[in-house]
């Protein structure tokens, strides 16, 4: 796994663009028209982790290497997208490519900038770039579907059984909600997901407020609402606020977000649910003066982990040599936590935790 790709997703004007200035730092021109952004506008931001640099700290490690998250302000949809209406074919093909989506759900009042439909109504506005991605699943796994149905014409019971699998699949995603533990306990979410549908991609809703606390309250009140039958987290944020402090120096930016009563940037509450939603974890290496953070999904053994760095060290694993993040910082150094015992010598299948200080031994 490279970088986590998140894409930003939404009805045009929502503040996709803003809330990625926030997020990146990029300072990018924001325009107040539909279909401004045509290509994705991308921006790669390092994970906020001090855990970083209290282990480099102590191991004296002059370069520190955060993990990074790619994301990519993609192309604002409108209502017909499934059918290749506006930027439709494009917005959903570069959908497919992340591994999550951040769903920029408008709940600003601006008489500059339009709206496309004219109104304000978040609940209307995400249930229509939901509808979209729904239908375009759904010809998808119709599909599919007569493909694998024309294969098990020949009588291959691989075929058969995969048609059976897709006629359920079909049924569970003209339901609405799609729900992803449906399709776990039905054994199907590995299918949908080789199908790429977007309908169940790990998703995130940024309400993007205004200053106006009243209507932001009920806005939000409403999406939450809605977006818990679904099990979707939900975040607010003012990016068009966030954009202007991430300009600023880092103290003065800390004590304008006090002032405001911001108590975490959008950044680290975007990225955060990210991993968790995927399930990622964050291990340490230290090699010739540099320590770097790696994610992994949770249960990664020990050898998927070693690949990672490189793809000798998975080939030639011989052992790893662990230890956990608090125990690295009350002893101190590697060698110290050696003579404490806090150092673990571990095989091939160790599960590897988040917070390991992890040195792998491989053979060439």
């Amino acid at each position: 796994m490279g970088s986590l790709r998140v894409g930003i997703v939404g009805l045009p004007n929502a503040g996709k663009t803003t809330l990625l200035n926030a997020l990146s730092r990029a300072g990018a021109l924001v325009a107040a028209y539909p279909f401004t952004t045509v290509d994705p506008n991308v921006g790669v931001v390092d994970v906020p982790d001090q855990r970083l640099d209290a282990i480099a700290d102590l191991a004296g490690c002059d370069r520190r290497v955060p993990a990074t998250v790619r994301f990519v302000d993609i192309a604002g949809l409108v209502e017909g997208a499934s059918k290749g209406e506006g930027l439709g074919n494009k917005f959903l093909a570069h959908i497919r490519e992340v591994d999550a989506v951040v769903h920029v759900v408008r709940a600003f009042e601006a008489p500059d900038i339009s709206h496309v439909t004219g109104t304000l109504d978040p609940v209307r506005d995400v249930e229509l770039v939901d509808t979209e991605l729904l239908l375009s699943d759904i010809e998808m796994v119709g599909r599919m579907l007569q493909k694998a149905r024309r294969d098990a014409k020949g009588g291959d019971r691989e075929s058969k059984a995969r048609a059976d699998a897709l006629v359920s699949l079909e049924e569970l995603v003209g339901q609405e909600p799609v729900n992803r533990r449906d399709l776990e306990e039905r054994r199907l979410l590995g299918l949908a997901m080789e199908a790429g549908l977007l309908s169940v991609k790990p998703t995130i809703i940024v309400l993007n407020v205004g200053e106006d606390r009243e209507s932001s309250d009920r806005y939000e009140g409403e999406i939450r609402s809605w977006a818990e039958k679904r099990d979707i987290p939900v975040l607010v944020a003012n990016a068009e606020i966030e954009a202007e402090l991430s300009e600023l120096d880092h103290e003065e930016a800390l004590e304008f977000e006090r002032e405001m009563g911001i108590d975490e940037e959008s950044l680290s509450r975007v990225i955060r649910a990210s991993y968790e939603m995927l399930g990622l974890i964050t291990f340490f290496s230290i090699d010739s003066g540099e320590c770097r953070a790696w994610p992994v999904p949770k249960g990664s053994y020990a050898t998927y982990a070693a690949g990672r760095i490189h793809t000798d060290f998975e080939k030639g694993f011989v052992k790893a040599e662990a230890v956990h993040y608090q125990d690295f910082l009350s002893c101190g150094c590697f060698a110290a936590a050696r003579e404490e015992g806090m150092l673990r010598v571990e095989g091939r299948e160790y599960v590897v935790q988040d917070g390991d200080v992890i040195h792998f031994k491989f053979a060439t």
